[in-house]
């Protein structure tokens, strides 16, 4: 269906180099980059464009605009966010969403990638000693920085930072009429050796179900669709919030498959029962 087929990768922060070689090896695709294409137009990360749709919206339109630019029918395009983990609300999380679109076929496939593998930070910096000091802890100079006026200020931004004289050049630049500035880590994927890695799993799943067909019309992209819930405590069988079953659907002809849990366990644990341990 894919092979030796021209397929677009949606990016201007060098994310081919991860996406490439995997869907090339596992599909048999020309990837290339649309390199007049700009991603940012859809919003950035430092908040000069605000991102106006959510994750998997904005990577669909990112897409469909990288086809159309260069006339292709086969694209894939990613979007990350970064804040707290959605469970573990301590812990920041890099959330990264692929999808891939076949428009000759009408097909699109979506896979995602929570990790709590990231740099994703910022401080206000007062002096140049705190500042290498946050830089250390964020992974610099592997892990690019950025620095501005304040958390808010959107009108002196400079990015890219990887170099240690770059980076006190940027912060004495900055710090001339204020008493502090802020510095944040760069999330721009050609900056984040963290966040490439991240990608780079999210594209592995793409491809596992990219190659995963649905067993009543062999449609690919036959995957986890929704998490069931209620596996039953072992004391009092009411059911609790781990998982019981995987629910595996199909986009083209609604075809459902329920499977277990692989871990085959048939009772929960009691310790994470609400009933029994509120």
């Amino acid at each position: 269906m894919f092979k030796n087929r021209r397929l677009v990768i949606a990016t201007k922060h060098e994310k081919e180099k991860i996406i490439a070689p995997l869907l090339e090896n596992a599909l048999g695709v020309l990837c290339f980059v649309q390199e007049d294409f700009d991603t940012d137009e859809l919003g950035t990360f430092t908040g000069e464009i605000e991102r106006k749709l959510a994750p998997i919206a904005t990577a669909r339109q990112k897409c469909m605009m990288a086809m159309k630019l260069s006339n292709c029918d086969l694209g894939i395009a990613s979007e990350g966010s970064f804040g707290a983990h959605p469970s573990i609300f301590f812990a920041p999380a890099d959330d990264e969403f692929l999808i891939f679109i076949d428009a000759k076929n009408n097909l699109e496939i979506i896979a995602r990638e929570l990790s709590m593998e990231t740099n994703f930070n910022g401080s206000e910096i007062a002096n140049q000693a705190a500042l290498l000091e946050f830089a250390e802890l964020v992974k610099f100079p592997s892990h690019g920085l950025i620095l501005r006026k304040s958390k808010t200020d959107n009108s002196t931004i400079i990015k890219g930072i990887s170099e240690v004289n770059q980076l006190k050049e940027a912060f004495e630049k900055l710090i001339e009429d204020v008493d502090s500035i802020y510095a944040e880590t760069d999330m721009r994927a050609m900056y984040n050796p963290s966040r490439m890695a991240v990608i780079e799993l999210a594209t592995k799943k793409l491809v596992d179900k990219i190659n995963s067909f649905c067993p009543q019309c062999s449609t690919p992209g036959f995957g986890i669709t929704t998490v069931k819930k209620g596996l039953k405590c072992s004391w009092c069988a009411l059911p609790t919030n781990s998982t019981l079953s995987f629910i595996h659907s199909c986009e083209k002809c609604n075809f459902t498959k329920e499977e277990l849990h692989p871990h085959k366990k048939t009772t929960e644990d009691p310790m994470y029962c609400n009933y029994c341990n509120p």
